[in-house]
């Protein structure tokens, strides 16, 4: 993404609380602890608004900003991400998130030997088999994740964040609802396929054949998933183009 924005904006690119260089910021977690960080964040860079892009979790927060502090948000770009995800009746929230995110939170508690056994495990992620992913990005976004020495490496992400903030996806109303309730202009940009690059799209088609919002319009972006949109050359420069747009 800095590489297709690199000389047309501004870009500032935080690790949400509880991953990535904040991995070992505390808790509590939750995405209005979220958007606290980012107003926080263009407080101190002296920022009276932003275009906000947000992906997959991230896009949530970006819609929850935008509804609660909509003079700070001058557009967004939500990146496969937004909608509130289907829930069936009587549904276990804790349930629920395990079957979704089973695997994704499976992987915090593992330990790797080595960087580049961690790298190894990226290379055979299903979600990148296939798709125009650079080995060089690939190591990049590995390297930002893992922390510790060898023998025991392990991803930065907290897994009590990931469960927290995956329950409000699933179970908070104000999360679930913000994406409804927001006016704030732009765009939604959903992956074709889903986080393992299997056909049930992170946003299911029949939401997004359903979608119909007054001031966001949703686009496809060809041949990618939920990973590849962002990572991937087909999917990156959609995404850039559209934070060009709403920047400049």
């Amino acid at each position: 993404m800095a590489r297709e924005l690199d000389g047309d904006v501004r870009l500032l690119a935080p690790d949400l609380r509880g991953r990535g260089d904040a991995g070992a910021e505390p808790g509590p977690y939750g995405l209005a602890r979220h958007v606290d960080d980012a107003i926080a964040r263009l407080d101190a860079e002296d920022l009276d608004d932003a275009v906000v892009a947000g992906h997959s979790m991230g896009a949530y927060v970006t819609a929850l900003l935008a509804v609660t502090h909509p003079d700070r948000v001058r557009a967004v770009v939500l990146v496969d991400g937004g909608p509130p995800l289907p829930v069936p009746d009587g549904a276990d929230p804790d349930e629920l998130l395990e079957a979704t995110l089973g695997p994704s939170i499976e992987r915090l508690s593992r330990e790797f030997e080595s960087r580049a056994a961690y790298h190894e495990f990226w290379h055979a992620h299903p979600a990148f088999a296939g798709y125009d992913v650079s080995d060089a990005d690939l190591i990049a976004y590995a390297d930002h994740d893992l922390r510790g020495e060898p023998p025991h490496m392990r991803s930065s992400v907290a897994e009590e964040a990931v469960r927290t903030d995956g329950r409000e996806l699933i179970a908070d109303h104000d999360v679930r609802t913000a994406l409804e309730r927001m006016r704030t202009s732009g765009v939604l940009l959903r992956a074709q396929r889903g986080l393992l690059d299997q056909p049930d799209a992170f946003i299911p088609a029949e939401l997004a054949a359903a979608f119909d919002h007054p001031t966001v319009e949703l686009h496809e972006v060809a041949d990618s998933n939920h990973f590849t949109i962002l990572m991937g050359a087909g999917g990156a420069r959609p995404v850039a183009d559209a934070i060009r747009a709403a920047a400049l």
